[in-house]
């Protein structure tokens, strides 16, 4: 059976590991994404005081830039692998003592294990446009329900029209989408129901991001 993204096929982290790949297995654009990652927080209030969640973080390309901004130990990052996370914060975090290494979880399902409920902001960046609806739907109640702080949510996805959504999607960055293999998209209405059944007053922004992806931004109803 395929995988539903690359990320979950058999020995793919150890194998980019090994071959020192940890910023190129995030999506490349790692200076441009990790800026327009860090620009999208600010424009949205974060300070210095906030404490981030940064939802599959990878190998800490937003953390190498919100770790110095925030005061020390108040950035939280979790991922599929905890051994990219690891190879992030060995190489790319420069002062460790802002950083707890143990505030870095592996987190398969969005079940946050170990992050503290006091969280104000949180971001998942171009993680659901690797992921089938279903994982949205299944994420965001659990984030609305272990987060009771949050004052927001920023996440990313691929978008279709309604008419042709079943084909292929060629995105406005180049990158085509499909409704069943990665990397997918969604109608913008599923996306906004599954916000709103969670708890989540969601918009979604113009204008398009790396790779044509789409920013909602989600706050408490």
């Amino acid at each position: 059976m395929k995988p539903i993204s690359p990320y979950h096929a058999p020995g793919f982290y150890d194998e980019a590991l090994a071959k020192g790949r940890h910023r190129d297995i995030v999506g490349g654009r790692w200076e441009e994404t990790g800026l327009v990652q860090m620009q999208l927080l600010l424009a949205q209030g974060l300070d210095p005081h906030h404490k981030l969640l940064d939802i599959g973080a990878g190998s800490l390309r937003l953390g190498c830039r919100a770790v110095p901004y925030l005061n020390p130990g108040n950035y939280w990052a979790t991922d599929l692998s905890g051994a990219l996370l690891q190879r992030g914060y060995r190489d790319e975090i420069a002062d460790k003592s802002r950083l707890p290494a143990t505030q870095l979880i592996e987190d398969a399902s969005f079940d946050l294990p170990g992050v503290p409920q006091d969280i104000d902001f949180a971001i998942c960046f171009a993680v659901f446009t690797h992921l089938p609806l279903s994982h949205l739907a299944e994420a965001l109640p659990k984030l609305r329900q272990k987060l009771p702080r949050l004052q927001k949510l920023l996440f990313t996805v691929f978008l279709a029209p309604d008419e042709g959504y079943d084909k292929p999607h060629r995105q406005p960055d180049g990158v085509v989408t499909h409704p069943d293999r990665f990397p997918w998209h969604h109608r913008e209405a599923e996306v906004l129901a599954c916000a709103s059944t969670a708890g989540f007053v969601a918009t979604l922004s113009d204008p398009y991001l790396p790779r044509g992806q789409r920013l909602c931004l989600c706050l408490p109803g």
